[in-house]
């Protein structure tokens, strides 16, 4: 029972915070170093995670960065709800009978609201923006908050979609869910990635300073 839960755990934190590596996951998780390489060796001979090869690096032997993982599209869907194929199904009925757009905006509100009553208007944009990712990580999101290059902005990461498969189906509901977000903040953000269109997560860029301090 413990080994399932700590290779859950180690699951559930590649997918949260990846591209991560093998000592913070053992320093995350509290576990020994050789622990954590058990178990990753077994997420990876069933599929569930793979090694992470940042664009440019692909340089060998001494001075190369240690190895990170991230979870692969097989495993992301190994942490959704075993209803999926329901939701999918009823998805498609929706799409053909003309009422998928209703469903998917309403939805979209629905956690507008949700993260409206938590994020006030007058705090500052990262501490809003941390305040939602809390909110999301409630929801099921997987999400942390990572600084974009220059401090002009920063990146909300959803690590774990619990309607990945509903996404995978209807695009829309990325689409409105990026919408509610910058409603929320009140600033355009811009989605970079998405789990359910094969990416290891899903990226979406706010600004959190003026544009003229970009141009200053």
């Amino acid at each position: 029972m413990t080994t399932d839960t700590t290779r859950d755990r180690v699951l559930g934190l590649i997918a949260s915070a990846g591209p991560i590596t093998a000592s913070t996951l053992a320093d995350e998780l509290g576990v020994t170093a050789a622990g954590v390489r058990r178990h990753l060796s077994a997420l990876i001979a069933d599929g569930l995670i793979e090694d992470h090869e940042p664009p440019g690096q692909h340089a060998r032997g001494r001075g190369r960065p240690a190895k990170s993982y991230v979870a692969t599209t097989e495993g992301q869907r190994s942490l959704t709800s075993a209803y999926s194929t329901v939701a999918v199904d009823a998805v498609a009925f929706m799409r053909e009978h003309g009422n998928l757009d209703a469903f998917v905006e309403a939805k979209a509100a629905e956690l507008e609201g949700l993260l409206e009553g938590a994020v006030p208007a007058d705090a500052p944009m990262e501490k809003r923006v941390e305040l939602m990712a809390a909110v999301l990580a409630e929801q099921g999101y997987a999400t942390s908050v990572r600084p974009g290059p220059g401090g002009f902005t920063v990146q909300l990461c959803q690590g774990h979609c619990p309607v990945q498969s509903i996404a995978e189906e209807a695009p829309e509901w990325c689409e409105a869910e990026t919408r509610a977000f910058s409603r929320v903040l009140d600033v355009h953000v811009q989605r970079l990635s998405t789990l359910a269109g094969g990416a290891h997560v899903c990226t979406t860029t706010i600004p959190v300073a003026p544009a003229a301090l970009k141009e200053g």
